[in-house]
């Protein structure tokens, strides 16, 4: 917050027996200094997810299907059609509170279990989210296999379905391609992005995949094309460097590494 991010994922109100790594979410929520102007949303895979994140004060919630049958039986545990159903009565719930939802898909570019992933079919799961409510929808590359010239070709075919301003970028740097598949993505008219700060995270069902590109690392690139954000760059690296302390290990990001001397 104090580094001027106006947007941030701070839970998931998902099962802590199928991802015990989000167990505390509602606690984390009841600890932090929420500023006026800041949105902080957190992760709602279900009715009774949603119900939680309410209960806990949260006034944004993401949903998240998937691009691959195989990723969302082992993830979600039902198919990409039942998962999107499941979503209807959190959009009700969410209409009737006042509550903003945003859409995720997850492997758009590439999947661990079905390789490769065509453009042609996450366009009508992001035309899905987009038509029963999510105000913006987020193509994520979860496992980083993504290119360049495959996410200028997704955000080309999802695009002619889901106006560009209602899409946003999530790109995993696995294979170390995630600033470049931003930067393509900036290309085709897209301007909102998903970081992790130090790049921090991954995903539970796909072995190997680092976290999310590193907020400093994509700050930086912005700064460095003439993109203000209203993001301090010294206070992101700060926030960076104090939470991998905590988890006792180096910051994933490359821009902290570089001013600390690492």
């Amino acid at each position: 917050t104090d580094a001027g991010v106006a947007y941030i994922e701070v839970g998931s109100f998902v099962s802590p027996k199928w991802v015990p790594q989000m167990a505390g979410s509602a606690e984390v929520f009841a600890h932090i200094r929420q500023q006026p102007g800041i949105t902080y949303a957190a992760l709602a895979p279900n009715l009774r997810g949603f119900e939680d994140a309410l209960a806990a004060g949260v006034k944004e919630v993401a949903v998240f299907a998937a691009a691959s049958e195989a990723f969302s039986q082992r993830n979600i545990n039902c198919s990409i059609s039942d998962s999107l159903q499941r979503f209807v009565p959190i959009m009700d719930a969410a209409r009737q509170h006042g509550v903003r939802v945003r859409g995720y898909i997850s492997c758009v570019l590439g999947c661990p279990y079905e390789g490769q992933v065509s453009a042609e079919q996450v366009a009508p799961i992001a035309r899905e989210l987009r038509d029963m409510g999510c105000y913006e929808v987020s193509l994520g590359d979860t496992i980083g296999t993504g290119t360049p010239g495959a996410t200028r070709r997704l955000f080309e075919v999802v695009g002619a379905q889901v106006p560009r301003a209602e899409l946003a970028g999530h790109f995993h740097d696995t294979y170390g391609q995630a600033l470049a598949n931003v930067y393509a993505s900036l290309l085709e008219g897209i301007n909102v992005f998903d970081s992790s700060v130090a790049g921090l995270g991954g995903c539970p069902y796909a072995k190997g995949a680092s976290g999310n590109v590193a907020s400093e690392d994509l700050l930086y690139m912005l700064q460095g094309l003439g993109i203000e954000t209203g993001i301090d760059l010294d206070r992101l690296i700060a926030a960076g460097q104090r939470i991998s302390a905590v988890l006792g290990r180096t910051s994933g990001a490359r821009v902290a590494r570089a001013r600390s001397g690492q």
